[in-house]
């Protein structure tokens, strides 16, 4: 058996085997989008890797061969399992001794226990296991034309049809990712490096032609040179996706049926985003998920459970990382002093459902205690979160309200055309749930 794949356009190869991350790779090349050398170690590698405890027959001999084929001195070595877990897994940059090591380490983070914790939040099979990429390194901290970021080719908290994102000039993409340093709207590229924003726009486009949906990619640029390194459709919730299905339709990009059938029950139950009313509000920062929570603070992961087996609360750290998945599951919301709209306590916060502040530039955490907007607030006390405004205050709130009433006016009215136009049953009941989902 064949333990690795190239990652190549010639390569036609599904998720469960490749893992997600590769495909998507597999659909930049496809593309003809820049994407750095790389090839994929199997999931079925993985699998058996954890059952016997040590690397497939034949498996070190193709990583050997399959490793000379990439040129430079340094590769990073990621997991990319066939559903997504954001940062669940270990990634290892800047590899260029230590790989055997390196992928042992990637299989083997398939068991930790955050890990665990997510596939057990989210209903994924322990038994997947994850593939491996290892992508040549692009650097962006070479130089002062090198940069790094993520990217939507729309808003994911509105749908305005507007790339969105971040940027961090003259860092490695994991400083992104972690929300560890402080990075700037995404805008901002287009003033400093105009030739690697075009590219990165003509990029999203022909993205979302492909996929017929909006996009996020990573990327990284060197000396000003644009390079992919992930790409998947948006996958956006709320209000953002109604608006986002009826402006596809608008432009043509898919019929009004396929827009009805894409607003999903669940996200039908977030359209109607609550907005906090506050009079004094304690701290500013960036929503990074929508909506309004009030609990009371705990500063550490162990805090959080313990406080949360009494009620609400919300966890407050200056980032988040991998290792506090246990405080973010017995939280109802997520505040972090660091890291914008792509950071870990985003990502996360976003795929849970939960209302999340980020970026709240004066915050400090202490174990115990936090300081903000001039007041220290002890552990235990009670705040209210907005997701949306990105706002935080002290004790329980007031909220107001909002939809999408255009958007969702005209979803309606396109389900009341088709919900009596239809020959297939399944599609029959499926637009009929849809539709009384629409009006309740």
């Amino acid at each position: 058996m064949k333990w690795i794949r190239p990652l190549s356009a010639q390569i036609d190869e599904p998720a469960e085997v490749v893992g997600g991350k590769a495909h998507g790779l597999l659909v930049l090349h496809r593309l003809g989008l820049p994407v750095p050398p790389a090839f994929v170690i199997t999931t079925e590698a993985c699998r058996a890797f954890l059952r016997d405890g040590r690397f497939p027959d034949g498996l070190s001999d193709e990583l050997a061969l399959a490793r000379r084929d990439i040129a430079g001195a340094a590769v990073s070595v990621r997991s990319g399992a066939g559903v997504s877990m954001p940062g669940m897994m270990n990634t290892m940059l800047n590899v260029d001794r230590d790989l055997e090591q390196a992928v042992a380490s990637v299989f083997s983070s398939w068991h930790t226990p955050r890990a665990r914790t997510y596939r057990e939040l989210h209903d994924i099979p322990h038994d997947l296991g994850t593939a491996v990429i290892v992508q040549a390194m692009v650097l962006g901290d070479r130089d002062e034309h090198s940069g790094t970021g993520v990217a939507f080719s729309r808003d994911p908290n509105t749908g305005a049809p507007a790339p969105f994102g971040e940027v961090l000039f003259g860092h490695q993409g994991d400083a992104v990712v972690s929300g560890a340093a402080l990075t700037e709207p995404l805008q901002h590229l287009a003033d400093r490096e105009p030739l690697v924003w075009n590219g990165l726009l003509d990029a999203l486009h022909r993205i979302e032609a492909h996929y017929r949906d909006a996009c996020y990619v990573e990327f990284t640029y060197e000396s000003g040179e644009l390079w992919l390194l992930q790409v998947r459709p948006g996958r956006f919730a709320g209000a953002a996706a109604v608006r986002l299905a009826t402006d596809l339709a608008d432009e043509g990009v898919i019929d009004r049926h396929t827009a009805l059938l894409r607003v999903s029950p669940q996200h039908l139950r977030h359209v109607h985003t609550p907005r906090m009313a506050a009079e004094h509000v304690l701290a500013r920062g960036l929503g990074a998920c929508p909506g309004v929570t009030t609990g009371r603070v705990a500063t550490t992961t162990d805090s959080a459970v313990r406080l949360a087996a009494a009620g609400p609360v919300v966890l407050v750290r200056p980032e988040t990382s991998p290792h506090d998945m246990r405080g973010l599951a017995a939280a109802t919301g997520i505040v972090t002093a660091r890291g914008g709209p792509a950071s870990h306590a985003a990502v996360v916060a976003r795929a849970m459902g939960k209302p999340a502040v980020v970026g709240i530039a004066d915050l400090v955490v202490d174990k115990g205690s936090l300081h903000i907007g001039g007041h220290t607030v002890a552990e235990g006390t009670v705040i209210t979160i907005d997701g949306t405004s990105g706002e935080v205050a002290l004790g329980s709130q007031p909220t107001v309200t909002t939809t999408a009433h255009t958007h969702l006016t005209r979803l309606l009215t396109w389900a009341d055309d088709v919900s009596g136009n239809h020959t297939d049953r399944d599609e029959a009941e499926r637009l009929t749930a849809a539709h009384a989902a629409l009006r309740t």
